[in-house]
């Protein structure tokens, strides 16, 4: 969340230049304000410094801690502005207030503007370094995480750290097999690409990067969206929008098809695959084609977007064609299309246990959501995940299940009354959230009355990622009695915020403000306690994927604390508590034998390691090596995993050691590593997992397989919530005490208890 809009990892980004050879760099044109973003600025103050849960002002004090975000949010890492700059920024430090108020943002504009000048050095000085090539002899270290660091006290010092990070880029496709001349291309290009992309910035990003500063500055969760991030976050919440039903991305010069929605405009003609790449968009059945080659991403996607039941004409390049090939141009009529991968899932999971066997349904939810505006307009059939859940909770019934997951893992919350609704689903009707205000007042949210969906045993399982809406139901579940809770303690995100629609409140006509997502409220367990900080706890605890200090809550600098409120009256359906010990024992017991688990607790264990190194060597033989004994580990695993009798199977962990920052370089993949004692080749570098590019550099083909490999794994976690669901079957299937306790009263028993 540190580097929200600008800048998500350094050279982590691809773009439309081709690589040349390093020129003088024509300087940018200065960005500047308009009089709308300093009016938007005003309107979102009003609301900040009254409507918040926690009112602050705007003056001297918060305009310091705005001018160090903005910092942060540009050059976070410290590798493009240096002491001299940020000195000479320090006038702007206590006037940034007076800037919102004065409706003058010419400050932080001007910061910008020295970034982007100074990206344009930094990028000319990494490319000349690729020509003159490096020692890899030598004993050094290149310090990966500037997080911390102090600003660079020249450009000299610049040009040393820029050195040591070209030199970490180099070796890494070195040691996955490249050749000197393509490594050289291939960094050229990036480094082109990365420039070009910080240069396709315009006066709105800038604008709502200095805006989230503000908000951000308040508390963590607090943002300002722009009229196209709020566009995105409706789109999100309602899983669906108006378009072609394509998902693009950007592949060099082009925009590219990465996936087709099944039912879409785009899928139902025919005429379109992944890898086609769009150059031209026209509006309607005779617009003139506009030429996109080069856009943005997000622009070409504003084209192709549009109203139900208008035409939109695209002039593709085949996949298979090189540049030169031939053009096809295809009408598509703009439909409403449904963004299915992100709405609940089932599936179905077979234990077996000796002679007994147990069918344990998965739910999985990615995020709680809701068409808000379909809702408003009375549709009936208005896109909602409690509804998703109750079908998906039927057809689990009629596929005779024993046991239902929920499977919440990297879930990060979403609407507050479909938490609540779902939790019905479970309960019943009762109390689920307690929800306090900045008045102090408390309102107790129900959940509607109606019988439950499902009334057999259940788990909630959960990771650090698991957030916000995640806990309120984890939370319900846990202090009713009515399910086990497995995994991790989750994020700690105990607040509530509201989207304050600043084009509405300013009746504009047309969207020019934005809007504001605030926090206006805390929510509290029925139980009185809170998951602000400290998340919900596990009944039953796996290992720690991430460190709390690392990510959640708690990592942040300005998270409100921990507090509690009087409980809610609330009766618990069910008390798991005197199954918990047997479980945990049986827990315990299982995992202590099985490799799988084994190595992916190893893989954590690794991976930890790693991520606390803050240096990586530069010394070719040293880094080899270091990736041998990472190979020789992965090796090792996979073949206890695979048996005496399959030594060539996939490892049961699926994964092997994750990178450290360093070699991830942004948001490459988990790696494995090349071949002891040999140099790899391409393919064995690919094969291995870390081939050294940036997720933008590979195929859009190459990048789905990986996509694809990694969901094909064995998910350890998942199978062994499902054990402990079917142990808890199994347990009270033979003792109708211990069930009557476990289960809520009048609940349908599973199959075999007397």
């Amino acid at each position: 969340m540190r580097k929200w809009l600008l800048l998500v990892a350094l050279l982590g980004l691809t773009g439309p230049l081709a690589f040349a050879k390093p020129e003088p760099e024509a300087a940018s044109p200065l960005l500047k304000p308009t009089p709308s973003q300093a009016e938007a600025a005003i309107w979102a103050t009003r609301f900040l410094t009254r409507f918040h849960y926690k009112p602050t002002p705007l003056d001297d004090a918060m305009s310091e801690k705005i001018f160090t975000r903005y910092l942060d949010s540009l050059d976070g890492d410290k590798l493009f502005f240096t002491q001299p700059d940020v000195e000479r920024f320090a006038q702007y430090k206590d006037k940034l207030d007076d800037a919102i108020y004065d409706q003058d943002l010419a400050a932080p504009f001007a910061i910008f503007n020295v970034y982007q000048q100074r990206v344009g050095e930094r990028v000319a000085h990494a490319r000349a370094l690729l020509d003159k090539g490096f020692d890899f002899g030598k004993d050094e270290s290149y310090t990966f995480d500037r997080e911390k660091a102090a600003w660079a006290a020249s450009s000299a010092d610049l040009d040393d750290i820029w050195r040591k990070r070209v030199k970490n880029d180099w070796l890494r496709l070195k040691l996955a097999g490249k050749a000197d001349k393509d490594i050289r291309d291939t960094l050229d290009k990036r480094y082109a690409n990365y420039l070009d992309r910080v240069r396709q910035l315009n006066g709105e990003d800038v604008f709502q990067t200095f805006m989230n500063a503000y908000a951000s500055s308040i508390e963590p969760h607090t943002n300002y969206l722009g009229p196209r991030a709020s566009e995105n976050f409706d789109i999100a919440m309602k899983l669906s929008l108006e378009g072609i039903g394509a998902v693009l991305q950007r592949d060099d010069d082009y925009t590219a098809i990465r996936e087709i929605v099944p039912g879409g405009p785009a899928a139902l003609s025919g005429k379109i695959k992944v890898g086609d790449r769009i150059v031209g968009v026209g509006q309607g059945e005779s617009g003139p084609i506009v030429d996109v080659v080069g856009w943005r991403l997000d622009d070409v996607v504003e084209k192709i977007r549009g109203a139900k039941d208008t035409t939109v004409r695209l002039e593709v390049l085949p996949a298979d064609a090189g540049p030169d090939g031939k053009h096809f141009t295809l009408a598509l009529v703009r439909k409403k299309v449904s963004i299915e991968e992100q709405a609940a899932k089932k599936s179905v999971i077979e234990v077996k246990d000796g002679t007994h066997a147990r069918r344990i349904g998965v739910i999985s939810l990615p995020t709680f959501y809701q068409d808000f505006d379909a809702r408003r307009r009375g549709d009936k059939d208005y896109k909602s995940a409690t509804r998703d859940v109750a079908r998906l909770l039927g057809e689990l019934k009629a596929d005779k299940v024993d046991g239902v997951i929920v499977d919440l893992r990297n879930n990060g919350g979403g609407s507050l009354a479909e938490a609540t609704d779902l939790t019905g689903l479970f309960i019943g009707k009762g109390p689920v959230v307690q929800v306090r205000n900045a008045a102090g007042q408390v309102e107790v949210e129900d959940a509607p009355e109606k019988r439950m969906a499902w009334d057999g045993p259940l788990a909630v399982l959960v990771n650090r990622a698991s957030a916000s809406a995640s806990e309120i139901f984890a939370a319900a579940i846990q202090d009713y009695g009515r399910g086990l809770i497995i995994g991790e303690p989750t994020f700690g995100k105990g607040t509530v915020q509201n989207l304050v629609d600043l084009d509405d409140v300013a009746h504009n006509e047309k969207p020019a403000f934005g809007e504001v997502k605030m926090t206006i409220a805390q929510f509290f367990r029925i139980n009185g306690g809170s998951t602000q900080l400290r998340g919900v706890t596990p009944d039953i605890s796996f290992p720690l994927t991430v460190d709390a200090k690392d990510f959640g809550e708690s990592s942040y600098d300005n998270a409100l604390p921990w507090t509690s409120i009087a409980p809610a009256r609330y009766t618990p359906v069910a008390d798991l508590k005197p199954i918990l010990p047997q479980l945990v024992e049986r827990h315990d017991a299982r995992v202590a034998d099985n490799v799988g688990w084994k190595n992916f607790e190893a893989d954590l264990a690794d991976a930890r390691a790693l991520r606390a190194e803050k240096t990586i060597s530069l010394n070719e033989d040293v880094r080899r090596k270091e990736r041998d004994e990472q190979e020789a580990k992965r090796k090792a695993r996979e073949l206890a995993a695979a048996g005496p009798a399959e030594p060539a199977a996939k490892a049961a962990s699926g994964d092997a050691v994750a990178p450290r920052k360093g070699d991830a370089a942004g948001a490459a993949p988990k790696q494995q590593v090349a071949a002891s004692g040999s140099k790899p080749t391409g393919d064995d570098a690919a094969a291995s997992g870390d081939d050294g590019l940036q997720p933008d550099e590979r195929s859009i083909r190459s990048d789905l397989k990986r996509e694809q490999d990694a969901k094909a794994r064995p998910d350890v976690v998942l199978d062994e919530a499902a054990h402990i669901l079917a142990d808890e079957i199994d347990l009270i299937r033979t003792d109708t005490k211990l069930a009557a306790q476990v289960l809520p009263r009048g609940a349908v028993m599973p199959p075999g208890i007397d």
